[in-house]
C-alpha cells in the first residue's frame, strides 16, 4: 500500500521561513515525480513545485525565488523548504506522487500553513 504523508504545517509570520516534508512508502521512491500543490478556500488547486526523479525543479511563478523543493531518496521524502512567506501562502499543501510509467498518482492528505501575524 502506497502512503504520502506530509508534515510540518503550522503558523508562520509575514515574512518568515518555513519547511514541510512529505513522505513516501509503499513504492519505489527513486522513479517517482514529486510535486507540491497547494489548496486554499475559493481557488483551484494550485502547482507549486515539482521535482523529478533525476533533480530537475520547476516552481510556479507565484513561488518562484522563494520556495525551494528538494529530495532525499535515501529517506524516501521530498522537502519545500518556504521563504519571505506572504499572507497569500496561507493554503493546505499537499504533496503528489507520480509514477510516470504507470500514469499512477498518489495524493497525501494535506498539512496546513497559515502565514499570519
Amino acid at each position: 500500500q502506497v502512503r504520502v504523508v506530509e508534515s510540518g504545517g503550522g503558523l508562520v509570520q509575514p515574512g518568515g521561513s518555513h519547511g514541510l516534508s512529505c513522505a513516501v512508502s509503499g513504492i519505489d521512491f527513486r522513479v517517482l515525480l514529486m510535486r507540491w500543490y497547494r489548496e486554499s478556500p475559493g481557488k483551484q488547486r494550485e502547482f507549486v513545485a515539482v521535482v523529478t526523479s533525476d533533480g530537475i525543479t520547476d516552481y510556479s511563478n507565484s513561488v518562484k525565488g522563494r520556495f525551494t523543493i528538494s529530495r532525499d531518496n535515501a529517506k524516501n521524502s521530498v522537502f519545500l523548504q518556504m521563504s519571505s512567506l506572504k499572507a497569500e501562502d496561507t493554503a493546505v499543501y499537499r504533496c503528489n506522487a507520480r509514477r510516470p510509467e504507470y500514469g499512477e498518482e498518489f495524493w497525501g492528505q494535506g498539512t496546513q500553513v497559515t502565514v499570519s501575524q
